[in-house]
Formats: structure tokens, C-alpha cells, sequence
């Protein structure tokens, strides 16, 4: 088990106090499953949570940005974010492909009433969190 500091910026709070009830629940879920995540990968020491575009980012030493966010404009969705000019999300298309809906290159969508595949999840979060170490891997050492 890492030995994970987690660095809280204390505005993100408030961006999940300003969700409706059931999407702060659902993003919730996806940060402890960001933070679980970190605290069982080997070589993370800190994992900072943080605002970047308004938004919940989940950033460690040699990986890559994540965000989660919910949109009013698509009120029956929520997204976990990814940099785009990262091979993350299209790997993630190719051994995923039937498991997840994506947007572009940057996202994995979720709709509201389903539920998330949570063991692929994990080693899509896994792979970004540690994107630097395995992005020379075969599908990200996945």
C-alpha cells in the first residue's frame, strides 16, 4: 500500500457543494474512486486535488491531469476528463470500447442512471495517474 499525502485545495468544496444533490453524489463517488486509486498504486506520494476550468483536477508527479465535471447543458450526464494530446483516452477506446461512451479524446461519459464499470475504471484512472511512467507501454501497460 503507497504511502499517498493527499493535498486538498479547499475551493473544491465548494464546487461540489454547488451540484444538485444526485450529481455530487455521483462525482463523489468518482473522486474516492480517484483517491482509492492513488492510495493503492505503488510510487505515488502525493496526490493533489485541485481546480483547473472550474473544475475537480486530480494531478500526481508523473501523471497526467484528471477532472471530473458535471455540465447543466447535459444534465442526465457527468464526465471524467483527460488531456487530449495524451494516447489515455484512445487507448482506453480500444480495450474499452463496449464498456464506455467517450467524448473525442478527452473524456469518458457517464449517464446518470447506469451504472460505472468500476474495475475498468480503476485501471483507466491508474493509467493517467501513472501516465508518464507507462505511456511507452503497450496500451499503457493496461
Amino acid at each position: 500500500m503507497a504511502n499517498l499525502r493527499l493535498k486538498i485545495d479547499p475551493r473544491v468544496e465548494s464546487v461540489f457543494d454547488n451540484y444538485p444533490p444526485e450529481i455530487r453524489q455521483k462525482l463523489e463517488y468518482l473522486r474516492k474512486l480517484i483517491i482509492d486509486t492513488a492510495q493503492k498504486t505503488d510510487g505515488l506520494t502525493l496526490l493533489q486535488e485541485t481546480l483547473k476550468w472550474s473544475e475537480p483536477s486530480y494531478l500526481t508527479k508523473n501523471g497526467s491531469t484528471i477532472r471530473i465535471d458535471w455540465k447543466p447543458k447535459n444534465p442526465d450526464q457527468y464526465a471524467m476528463y483527460f488531456q487530449c494530446t495524451t494516447k489515455l483516452v484512445p487507448t482506453f477506446k480500444m480495450m474499452y470500447q463496449n464498456m464506455f461512451r467517450f467524448e473525442g479524446s478527452r473524456a469518458i461519459i457517464f449517464h446518470m442512471n447506469e451504472s460505472v464499470p468500476t474495475e475498468e475504471l480503476v485501471a483507466c484512472i491508474t493509467a493517467a495517474l501513472t501516465y508518464h511512467k507507462v505511456k511507452h507501454l503497450p496500451n499503457l501497460g493496461m
